[in-house]
């Protein structure tokens, strides 16, 4: 039984995740997998492959955090 607190899972194609990533070519986020700094996808069936929709939200968070200098207050 599913507790009411989780989420659902849903998950994101190919061309989803390049639109989240910027639009980056299918290869740049094979090669992101390959060396680890992308999340590994999911393969779902013998011909379809599709990556944690919440998984790859945290990715680009981090990606816009980490691009973004620590400011602090001056208020």
């Amino acid at each position: 039984m599913q507790s009411n607190n989780t989420q659902p899972t849903s998950f994101l194609r190919l061309p989803q995740v390049r639109e989240i990533a910027g639009g980056v070519a299918p290869s740049t986020i094979w090669g992101w997998v390959k060396n680890g700094t992308f999340p590994k996808p999911i393969k779902l069936s013998a011909n379809c492959t599709a990556w944690d929709a919440a998984q790859v939200e945290a990715w680009a968070k981090a990606r816009i955090a980490a691009s973004r200098p620590h400011q602090t207050d001056k208020a």
